[in-house]
């Protein structure tokens, strides 16, 4: 049986996109059966809506505060009986009491080599640092922001000309291959959580993934 996943998205969806194309396989283990964006604009809408996946706004501007929206968001992943949670580009922190509910269920891309250069505009912030390597980072979320325990990472190396979008494109690169790899160890029930660190079991039997890229 399919897990049955719920994606959030806030913006373009390129790697909500990577998601769908995956879950075409007949042998892989999860299916995506709603995607929630809290803006209505999000063209990650429209890629889900041309293959007949279900989709829902939540506007998060008509809440007084993060917990009343969490409470919306909550609701809509009851009424779709979703059993894990992508965290696509969804730009909104979320509370506490929401993440707790969805511990060890609920993963989230972020496009850097955490803990370094969590939050916003991270390909610039690099750069800016002189840093020589950047990546992007598959975790578990948690209450505090872009720091639960690491799935996967890859690397991917600044070169002396790169702005951050030309560094952006190749970073999005091992994303889109990254996260679909991600949500089937999940979904297989591979991934197990000690002490804080990952460990992927089945065949792989290593720790958090880290991918360098030809």
């Amino acid at each position: 049986m399919k897990k049955r996943v719920a994606v959030l998205i806030s913006g373009n969806g390129t790697n909500l996109q990577a998601l769908i194309d995956a879950c075409t396989a007949p042998d892989f283990p999860a299916e995506i059966v709603r995607v929630i964006s809290n803006r209505a604009e999000a063209f990650g809408l429209v890629r889900a809506d041309k293959v007949g996946i279900n989709t829902l706004v939540i506007d998060h501007r008509g809440f007084m505060d993060r917990a009343s929206f969490d409470a919306a968001l909550q609701a809509a992943l009851e009424e779709c009986d979703a059993e894990l949670v992508c965290l696509a580009g969804f730009m909104r922190l979320l509370t506490p009491e929401f993440t707790a509910k969805w511990e060890g269920r609920m993963i989230n891309i972020h496009p850097s080599l955490l803990p370094a250069f969590k939050g916003l505009h991270t390909h610039a912030r690099a750069i800016e640092a002189g840093v020589r390597f950047a990546g992007c980072t598959i975790h578990f979320v948690s209450a505090d922001m872009d720091a639960g325990p690491i799935i996967a990472q890859a690397v991917v190396p600044i070169l002396p000309d790169d702005t951050p979008q030309s560094l952006s494109e190749r970073v999005l690169q091992q994303e889109h291959s990254m996260f679909p790899q991600a949500l089937k160890w999940l979904a297989q029930g591979d991934l197990e959580i000690i002490n804080n660190t990952v460990q992927i079991r089945g065949e792989h039997k290593t720790p958090a993934a880290l991918i360098y890229p030809s």
